[in-house]
């Protein structure tokens, strides 16, 4: 592992360095790995096809065993890029319930978290291939 983080992994299509990438990267980075998919009807609201999931987001779970369950994010962690949401949980042996943890690429955005003003401010001055701008990550 070299001592410094080099973002010109990004750029990389090789699979050992994409893994490498995101094994490595930095917490503040991290964060952009926890996004979900937009709703049809908040997609064509925003604009948008994903964005980061936020606690206080309600959510559909798209695939696994909760599949079709619909609740808000109660914890999202980004060390992990997963989060957890009300009513997917695990009864185990002694009846007690524990939070399971779902990737955010299975989840669904219904609603958004609106409570943070700049949450949505910047999407159109996102840097994208489209408007000539180099992507960052």
């Amino acid at each position: 592992m070299k001592k410094e983080f080099s973002r010109s992994w990004v750029s990389s299509t090789q699979p050992r360095k994409q893994r490498k990438y995101r094994y490595n990267i930095m917490l503040h980075l991290r964060h952009k790995f926890v996004s979900a998919h937009l709703s049809k009807e908040l997609r064509k609201q925003y604009g948008l096809r994903s964005i980061i999931a936020r606690v206080g987001d309600k959510v559909k779970v798209m695939r696994g065993q909760f599949k079709k369950t619909v609740g808000k994010i109660e914890e999202i962690d980004s060390k992990k890029a997963k989060a957890y949401v009300t009513g997917v949980e695990l009864i185990k042996k002694d009846g007690s319930k524990a939070k399971y943890p779902v990737h955010a690429s299975n989840l669904m955005l219904l609603e958004l978290n609106l409570d943070d003003k700049k949450r949505l401010k910047n999407k159109d001055n996102k840097n994208t291939k489209s408007n000539g701008g180099s992507q960052k990550v």
